[in-house]
């Protein structure tokens, strides 16, 4: 899985965490190993400018997913993984850190920041939560990714709950 990290927001972040959860949601998802991703770390003013470009809402958001190939994960067990340009996610940790702050379970900005990768990866593959049985799919998914990646290393303590929008 070719996946690069790139912070240009000038914030210290932990780039290796949201690789490995990047590369564990995908993996998870069954897309192939050649797949190709880009994460990029913008700050507030550079996020906003995207916001409102793509999206035409004022202010800064916590992530944006931008497809390439449009893959899709298989739709069964002996289906051949798609391969291809996932895109980018674009993720915000000014943002990312006021939302871990104001959760229900009070969490840290890189752990805010490892959600929305995999809240970035799930929209790079089709899945949106724009209607209540598409926000519990693919809320509950990302759950169990996130779940699953924080008990194979180990860590304790409540997974962050889903503060995206």
């Amino acid at each position: 899985m070719s996946i690069d990290v790139n912070n240009e927001s000038g914030t210290e972040v932990d780039e290796q965490a949201i690789l490995d959860i990047a590369r564990y949601a995908l993996a998870r998802m069954r897309i192939h190993p050649l797949s190709e991703l880009s994460v990029i770390v913008v700050d507030a003013a550079a996020m906003e400018q995207l916001h409102i470009q793509w999206m035409d809402l004022p202010g800064p958001t916590d992530v944006m997913s931008f497809p390439m190939d449009e893959l899709r994960p298989p739709s069964k067990d002996g289906d051949e993984p798609p391969q291809g340009l996932l895109g980018d996610i674009v993720l915000c940790p000014e943002v990312a850190e006021k939302q871990g702050k104001e959760a229900d379970t009070q969490h840290s900005m890189d752990e805010e920041l490892q959600l929305l990768t995999v809240h970035g990866v799930l929209h790079l593959l089709g899945y949106d939560h724009e209607e209540p049985d598409e926000k519990a799919e693919m809320f509950g998914l990302q759950a169990a990714i996130v779940d699953g990646w924080r008990a194979e290393r180990g860590l304790t303590g409540p997974s962050p709950a889903p503060t995206v929008s």
